[in-house]
């Protein structure tokens, strides 16, 4: 591949890395795009070794991304029906305030979903503290399976 398509293809990445960030675009896609491409243009063991180990920290990430913080909000005792009202209202929250309506939403979705099971503001506070951590763990995971995934990729192109 040429210089200016490994560019291209680390633009992608960037873009990627920044999407799982602020989830605006799908970053772990874009990045397994971007290195799959990569991969088919290059060619060779090396390229696919490459990709091969970059689409399992991806895929790792993603499994970890759920179950880990999924566990530790079962523990916490929030329910499934509260971040799915967090979720719903983040994605309003996406399009009336631009860039931070997402978690915005999320918070107050999640807080007024809370409100009703425990009676007082502290406790649905505490629940929404406790979401919003397992939101901010989920996506730290996310980037840091994608930031070893692009560091796969950076050795690679450095060494092909």
């Amino acid at each position: 591949m040429s210089v200016a398509g490994e560019v291209v293809v680390g633009l992608a990445i960037l873009v990627g890395l920044v999407g799982v960030v602020v989830p605006i675009l799908p970053g772990t896609i874009l990045i397994f795009a971007a290195i799959m491409l990569w991969a088919f243009m290059t060619g060779g063991a090396a390229a696919w070794t490459a990709f091969g180990v970059a689409t399992a920290l991806l895929v790792a990430s993603g499994i970890v991304k759920y179950t880990w913080p999924g566990r530790k909000m079962k523990d916490a005792g929030i329910p499934t029906r509260s971040l799915i009202v967090g979720g719903l209202v983040g994605i309003v929250g996406f399009f009336v305030i631009p860039i931070v309506g997402l978690f915005v939403g999320f918070i107050l979705g999640t807080y007024v979903a809370e409100l009703p099971r425990h009676k007082s503001h502290s406790e649905a506070w505490r629940s929404t503290v406790h979401a919003t951590k397992a939101a901010g763990l989920s996506i730290l995971v996310e980037l840091f399976g994608a930031l070893l995934a692009s560091g796969v990729w950076l050795a690679a192109a450095v060494v092909a």
